[in-house]
């Protein structure tokens, strides 16, 4: 597998641009499925505490003797986690669980606007970072208006906002907003869950001009335009084929029958009214 290049965070810290995301993994799968990716030369894992999953996580990191110092390892605060004094509660749960010192990554996974916890959230996880236990800090599903205001009571901004984003929901507006503040994007859900997206035949056309298939292609057009991605698998094969992303190039034409896709198409939930608590 070619190396996995890295992007620059405006903290100072770097964050490789392909990850393996854990969403709906089991735990008791975990360290069979990051041992796989572990020897396909993955290092950065996308994790949750709401995924359920980082005790398997902690067990397969430990289980790789691979240096922590390679690894870049991103968790997620709960939204039940939000508020100051919970949300560092929650982090040393997750560092527990993990068996880490720190994580290199931590992410308020949604704003939850009605329940207006994000900002006392956010100065948690500057306090976190301050003490050693986060590298970076940044959040997830925030709109633009989000983010204006944890920047405008803290004067920190984030350094990634993870959104759902891929072809067929291209967010052009807030990738840009990202872009202006030095915000790297992350896109969860790179390839639409598969499905009707992957059958597209405009995709199809630049997969056979390249010899790659639609999967590789979406996950190269994420990359040219570089944001961070991590998709999720469980299969060997497919995560092997998912890495196999840095050894050709989309020109201005395959990139332009991408955009074309944008439809607004979003499958998971709007963080404009998401609020569960549960």
């Amino acid at each position: 597998m070619s190396s996995i290049p890295s992007v620059p965070l405006n903290d100072g810290q770097r964050i490789p641009q392909l990850g393996l995301g854990m969403w709906q993994v089991a735990d008791a799968d975990v360290p069979r499925v990051l041992g796989t990716a572990f020897e396909l030369g993955y290092r950065h894992i996308d994790g949750a505490a709401a995924y359920g999953n980082e005790e398997g996580l902690g067990r397969a990191i430990h289980a790789s003797g691979l240096p922590r110092s390679e690894l870049f390892v991103t968790t997620k605060l709960r939204n039940p986690d939000q508020g100051r004094e919970r949300a560092l509660k929650a982090l040393d749960a997750s560092l527990a669980k993990l068996g880490l010192d720190y994580v290199d990554l931590y992410l308020i996974h949604w704003p939850c606007p009605r329940h207006d916890r994000f900002v006392e959230s956010w100065e948690a996880l500057m306090k976190a970072r301050e003490a050693g236990k986060v590298r970076s800090i940044g959040v997830s599903n925030f709109r633009a208006q989000d983010i204006e205001r944890v920047v405008a009571a803290t004067g920190v901004v984030p350094v990634v906002n993870q959104i759902e984003l891929h072809p067929m929901l291209q967010q052009v507006e807030l990738s840009a907003y990202n872009k202006t503040h030095g915000i790297v994007t992350e896109a969860w859900s790179p390839l639409a869950h598969g499905g009707a997206l992957l059958a597209d035949q405009a995709l199809q056309t630049i997969a056979a001009k390249h010899g790659k298939t639609t999967a590789q292609i979406t996950l190269r057009w994420h990359i040219q335009a570089g944001r961070v991605i991590f998709p999720k698998s469980a299969t060997p094969a497919r995560i092997d084929e998912n890495a196999a992303i840095f050894d050709f190039a989309l020109d201005a034409d395959d990139i332009a029958g991408i955009d074309a896709l944008d439809n607004g198409t979003r499958l998971g939930p709007d963080p404009a009214d998401y609020e569960d608590m549960g």
